[in-house]
């Protein structure tokens, strides 16, 4: 599994999490939904990724190369 694709599995797992929080325990989980989405994009901007150290940590590989046609 690359880096890029276990960040969208963190991501989307973390999201669920925070979704049954929010409905399950307490509503003011909705700002653990809101910081989740706010990373995501300041990630696309910035490209610094407080996930994808864990992921490379748990073992993903980095992709550096691409298949050009």
């Amino acid at each position: 599994m690359t880096i890029e694709n276990g960040i969208k599995i963190f991501a989307g797992i973390m999201v669920l999490i925070s979704v049954a929080l929010t409905y399950f325990v307490h509503p003011g989980f909705l700002w653990f939904t809101v910081f989740i989405g706010v990373n995501l994009i300041q990630s696309a901007f910035t490209g610094i990724c407080p996930a994808a150290y864990l992921v490379k940590k748990c073992g993903c590989k980095d992709v550096s190369c691409t298949i050009e046609k």
